[in-house]
């Protein structure tokens, strides 16, 4: 099976240097500086008008836990209709017990309110208390892959667990492999048997062509920091679609 490359960004410009440079498909949110929120409708309709790739789109209400309340949930599954509506490809979603266990019952909720479109269970499985029994759960939900870093901060980090996760997951569902994949730390990955799907933001800072810059921020950043924002890099997808490429 050729390797599959899935560029996550939050923004339709990184969408169309990711596709341009090699990319299978996108994972669309908002907010990557903070693991990634779902995206608006708006940027869901302008992806699907402009790409020619599959766009995965996230579903998380928040940053922080995978824990949430019944509100949050209900408005998890008024996103999920809206993006299918929308065009999306796929959905990516997660929830989480707060003894840390998946949520079985709300996650067969989300895999069912998504289908037909397959469903992607999303680093709430690398915050679950036993990733190890979560993968033959995932799979009897229907969910199609998992993205997982091997419980690390990082893919390479968590190398031996994506080792173990690939082979307790075989043919009944994918691992995608994420967290700071990059052209020269792929090849290690590539090393494990069943590993076909890797993740990567692969970003550069983008700097405001603004002349002039007020004295009130917008938020929590300081004045500057507002001025500098972060986009899918070409030239880094480029390099690692050829990695992937050349195996």
């Amino acid at each position: 099976m050729p390797a599959i490359l899935e560029i996550c960004v939050d923004s339709v410009t990184s969408a169309l240097h990711a596709q341009a440079n090699g990319a299978d498909r996108i994972e669309l949110c908002e907010n990557l500086a903070q693991g990634g929120v779902t995206p608006s409708a708006g940027k869901i309709a302008q992806a699907r008008r402009l790409l020619k790739i599959p766009t995965m789109v996230l579903v998380r209400p928040r940053k922080g836990d995978f824990l949430y309340s019944d509100l949050e949930f209900e408005l998890m599954l008024e996103d999920i209709r809206r993006a299918k509506d929308l065009g999306a490809d796929g959905i990516v979603s997660g929830v989480l017990l707060a003894d840390g266990n998946i949520d079985i019952t709300r996650t067969d909720w989300l895999v069912k309110a998504a289908a037909p479109l397959p469903f992607t269970f999303h680093r709430a499985f690398d915050m679950c208390r036993d990733p190890w029994a979560a993968i033959p759960q995932l799979a009897q939900l229907g969910v199609a892959r998992i993205l997982s870093s091997g419980l690390r901060p990082s893919a390479l980090e968590g190398l031996q667990h994506l080792r173990t996760f690939a082979e307790l997951a075989g043919d009944h569902i994918a691992i995608i492999a994420c967290s700071e994949i990059h052209p020269d730390n792929i090849d290690k990955l590539l090393e494990i048997n069943g590993l076909r799907e890797f993740h990567a933001a692969l970003r550069q800072p983008v700097y405001s062509a603004m002349q002039f810059r007020g004295l009130a921020p917008m938020g929590d950043e300081d004045i500057e920091a507002e001025f500098m924002w972060q986009e899918a890099d070409p030239t880094l997808i480029k390099q690692l679609r050829a990695r992937l490429n050349a195996v």
